[in-house]
């Protein structure tokens, strides 16, 4: 299985920029051939020690179950859609993909 984790810094990190972010999230990129599980969301409140990273908006946690699945993913409609309508208010999204166990 493919773990895709996408953290996304915005320009306007208000809770309304946040809230429209996650659910752009939902609309463009749930229920994709081989999503095994979706979640997103703001950064977790109390959970302010030295290691934790605290610079970003919102999280986007996707597990596929393959490479394949994640590539069908990368070049869908939807997702392409989600990108052009919001990656206006990113700084930058940091993505992890990883091969889990």
């Amino acid at each position: 299985m493919i773990g895709h984790n996408v953290y996304f810094t915005l320009k306007d990190n208000s809770a309304e920029a946040r809230s429209a972010l996650v659910a752009a999230c939902r609309k463009y990129l749930t229920d994709h051939p081989g999503e095994v599980s979706f979640a997103c969301g703001a950064p977790a409140e109390g959970f302010e020690r030295d290691v934790n990273d605290r610079d970003w908006g919102v999280g986007l946690h996707i597990v596929f179950v393959d490479k394949e699945a994640h590539d069908t993913y990368q070049d869908s409609r939807r997702h392409h859609q989600f990108v052009d309508e919001s990656s206006g208010n990113w700084v930058r999204a940091r993505v992890f993909d990883t091969e889990l166990a």
